[in-house]
């Protein structure tokens, strides 16, 4: 994975978005991790609203996010993200609980590029990080190059 993109990790369980974290870290992935804790605070900081970070120009971002989250959910954030002309090429994996066909149906039909269920086995869960990171590794991700200061999305200014 080139080392100019950063992984954004939208997780309300700490434990398990340290586990991520680890994990990815463990298999080789040195990339920059951001982590937020609802969908709010992951809004925020691709639409460059409040206090706190904000998504640069010129920059790639590929996001992990949860469905289940406080504030507002994963699955609002992912219809934002790809509602917004400028963040709708950004790669979103969603990474949840559920294998609900229905909510993965759901995700797909809003725009996630990936869908992974979380095991609830700690082996199988480092497994499926182990996958991850090696999609990411060998995977190319778009710049987010085009911030006019107005965005199209319905959390934009």
């Amino acid at each position: 994975m080139r080392g100019d993109v950063i992984i954004v990790i939208a997780e309300d369980d700490e434990g398990h978005a340290s586990l991520i974290i680890k994990n990815l870290q463990r298999i080789g992935i040195e990339n920059e991790m951001l982590h937020f804790r609802d969908g709010e605070e992951t809004l925020n900081f691709f639409f460059r609203k409040g206090e706190g970070p904000h998504v640069k120009s010129g920059t790639a971002y590929v996001l992990l996010l949860d469905v289940r989250m406080p504030k507002i959910d994963g699955l609002e954030v992912l219809r934002q993200l790809k509602c917004d002309s400028v963040l709708q090429k950004m790669p979103v994996i969603m990474i949840t609980t559920t294998d609900d066909p229905d909510e993965v149906e759901r995700c797909h039909a809003l725009g996630c590029n990936v869908y992974i269920s979380k095991p609830v086995d700690y082996d199988r869960f480092v497994k499926s990080m182990n996958h991850l990171g090696l999609f990411l590794r060998t995977s190319e991700f778009p710049k987010i190059n085009d911030f006019r200061g107005e965005q199209t999305g319905h959390y934009g200014p």
